[in-house]
């Protein structure tokens, strides 16, 4: 059993990484892309981990085996496109347009997409084993699974409105999802009975 402040922890790290995600995209929606809002996407992403660790665990029972390889998946899936985030928006960003077409003409290129497709199907099968569990709210769940797989079609393409609400949106149901997970550790932690503790129904019914 995992102790409750590693669910807690994702689900702020959860929080974090919307708020990273969203405010940057309204922000974009009137200014365009700036090297602030680049930084900020760019170092958010390195809290997409802890939040899909605390995710699963919140469903880690019902989802089952199926649920434990779509979190194997998309972890990994994860990581290599916080590497992606990372490049895009602080390494090719401020980079001139001929030193980007030739890096991205060579194996820099193949990498970047295979990290890009490999987190859109873990993104897919974590969004179905959330779909099959039931823990979480089935519409959180579908909008999880667009939401993202919709960042990563758009992250490589130029800045619009429609880039902008989806980076709103998956915020949002960042934060629905992260406040779920708090909650319920909340309350795990509050409903926890500490050793040597008697109740003071207990005390009141006489019990040793």
């Amino acid at each position: 059993m995992f102790p409750s402040w590693i669910s807690r922890f994702g689900a702020a790290c959860g929080v974090v990484l919307g708020l990273s995600i969203g405010v940057p995209g309204l922000i974009e929606a009137f200014t365009g892309e700036t090297a602030l809002t680049s930084l900020i996407i760019g170092l958010g992403a390195a809290f997409g981990a802890p939040a899909l660790t605390a995710f699963y665990l919140h469903q880690g029972e019902s989802a089952g085996r199926f649920g434990a390889v779509a979190y194997a998946v998309n972890l990994i899936g994860l990581c290599l496109f916080s590497g992606v985030a990372f490049a895009l928006n602080l390494v090719i960003f401020f980079l001139d347009a001929p030193v980007v077409a030739g890096l991205l003409a060579g194996p820099t290129r193949f990498a970047l997409l295979t990290g890009v497709a490999v987190f859109a199907v873990g993104t897919v099968l974590f969004g179905i084993s959330m779909v099959r569990a039931r823990v979480f709210p089935r519409p959180a769940a579908w909008t999880y699974m667009l939401s993202l797989v919709a960042l990563t079609v758009l992250a490589q393409l130029p800045d619009t409105p429609l880039t902008s609400g989806v980076h709103v949106i998956a915020c949002g149901v960042l934060v629905w999802m992260s406040a779920s997970v708090w909650s319920a550790g909340a309350a795990g932690t509050a409903g926890a009975v500490r050793p040597g503790v008697r109740g003071a129904g207990e005390l009141r019914a006489g019990r040793p």
